[in-house]
Parts: structure tokens; C-alpha cells; sequence
């Protein structure tokens, strides 16, 4: 239904501005507020995230983990340490507790083991350290037309890579009922909002966060991890297999 174009062209339907579904100018307002030495970005792409931390924090060591090698010299030629995990099958190979700030920026939303992977992510985490978690939103307001409709929310189709919806609502239910006094909503912010371009875009994003295309979560760990999430799994009837390491 919106035709999405590249920054920098127009379309004829629609001016939007891909690059704001990452909310990048939202982390570039989050970083300099946080004390970071490390950083680890998983699914790190090409390490655009990591970049801008690197330019609030040029002495972080920044870490991007993602499933195969085909962006490591970009990343090492940024001053970025490459890593291959398998995310949802596999541990991260960093110690526990040494970490100020994970990013996950459109990148969950690709993957079944949440509990898994966020057993991962609150291990390595300091104490008083950040989970930022950007996600498309399955309550955008463009989706909640759609659905008087009957038409599928854009970012959760059959048709793509996306497996699991994340909203606002849903997302701090999860951290709440597994987590518990584990995790301290810091921040909640959009990007993107469909179908204005970001002059107009920015500014309702801003206003209705909940309503925008992509939503952002900035997690504070607040205590030591004690495997709450993995945890929850012998304490829960899911009706599925969920991987909880070997």
C-alpha cells in the first residue's frame, strides 16, 4: 500500500525516507546521556549503529556481532571487532558483565529464541548498564488502519523475514512477567510514520511514539542476572521448543 523509496529520490506516491525505520538520529540523542567503554551490537549490518556511538564515545570498544563474515573488513576498517554467532543458537563469546550498552536495531523481530538471546544479552550486560531495542511496530498507525481493512500489518507478512510482532504494550509486558525487577524502561521513543515523509515523519514520531512505524526501547539492567529468562521456560507451558543452551 506505501511505496517506500531510497533517501535522497522522490516517488510519485510517496516520499518516505527509509533510513528513518532505523531511528539512528533518535540513538544519536541516547548515546551521549550514557557512560559506554563497550558496546556490542548484535545484528550489526555494516555497523552504521556502532558508528554512531564511536562518534559520541571514540574510546568505546565496539563489538558487532552478526551470522556470517560479509561485512568484517567494513567493520574492522571502522575500528569495530566482527564476530559470528548464531544469535538464537549459540552463546556470545563475551564475559559476563562487561558490557555498558547492547543495541538491537531491527533485528529481533527476525528471530524465534527471544528467551535465548535476551538470556544473552542481560548476562554480558554490566549492572547499571543499557539494552536499546529498535522494532517495527505492529500497532503503527498506518497497521491499525490497515486492519479495519482486513489487510495484514505491513511489517509482519508471511512474505518476509519478519517472524515476530513486537507494540509497546506487548514488548514491557514480556520484560515485566519474565524479568521482573531485572529491567528499568529508561526511554521509549519512534521513527518513521507512515506514509509522511520525515519532515513530517520526525515530528509525529516524536509526538505519538507509540503510533510510529519503528519503536525503541532503551532497558536499563538494574541488578545482577540470575537467568530469568531462561527460568521462565520451566516455569511456563508454551506449546513450542525453545532453545535454552546446551
Amino acid at each position: 500500500m506505501f511505496r517506500e523509496v531510497t533517501p535522497g529520490t522522490t516517488s510519485r506516491l510517496t516520499t518516505v525516507d527509509h533510513s528513518e525505520t532505523y531511528g539512528r538520529h533518535i540513538l544519536a540523542q541516547v548515546v551521549p546521556t550514557l557512560a559506554i567503554d563497550t558496546c556490542l551490537d548484535i545484528g550489526c549490518g555494516a555497523g552504521q549503529d556502532l558508528q554512531v556511538v564511536l562518534a559520541q564515545h571514540p574510546q568505546a570498544q565496539c563489538v558487532g556481532v552478526d551470522y556470517g563474515d560479509w561485512h568484517a573488513a567494513a567493520l574492522a576498517a571502522a575500528g569495530i571487532k566482527p564476530i559470528s554467532v548464531n544469535i538464537e543458537a549459540e552463546p556470545l563469546p563475551i564475559a559476563s558483565e562487561s558490557v555498558d550498552l547492547v543495541i538491537a536495531n531491527q533485528v529481533l523481530e527476525h528471530t524465534k529464541e527471544i528467551y535465548w538471546i535476551n538470556h544473552e544479552i542481560f548476562r554480558v550486560l554490566k549492572v547499571g548498564g543499557y539494552f536499546y531495542l529498535g522494532v517495527p511496530n505492529v500497532l503503527a498507525l498506518h497497521n491499525r488502519l490497515l486492519g479495519l481493512f482486513g489487510v495484514h500489518p505491513t511489517c509482519n507478512k508471511m512474505l518476509s523475514a519478519h517472524v515476530r510482532p513486537f507494540s509497546k504494550h506487548d514488548t514491557l509486558l514480556f520484560y515485566r512477567e519474565v524479568a521482573g525487577d531485572l529491567t528499568h524502561l529508561a526511554g521509549f521513543y519512534g521513527s518513521q510514520f507512515y506514509p509522511f515523509p520525515k519532515p513530517l515523519a520526525r515530528p509525529l514520531a516524536a509526538a505519538l511514539p507509540s503510533c510510529a512505524f519503528s519503536i525503541f526501547f532503551l532497558i536499563k539492567k538494574t541488578r545482577p542476572y540470575d537467568r530469568e529468562f531462561l527460568n521462565h521456560l520451566s516455569k511456563v507451558y508454551l506449546e513450542t521448543n525453545f532453545f535454552k543452551g546446551h
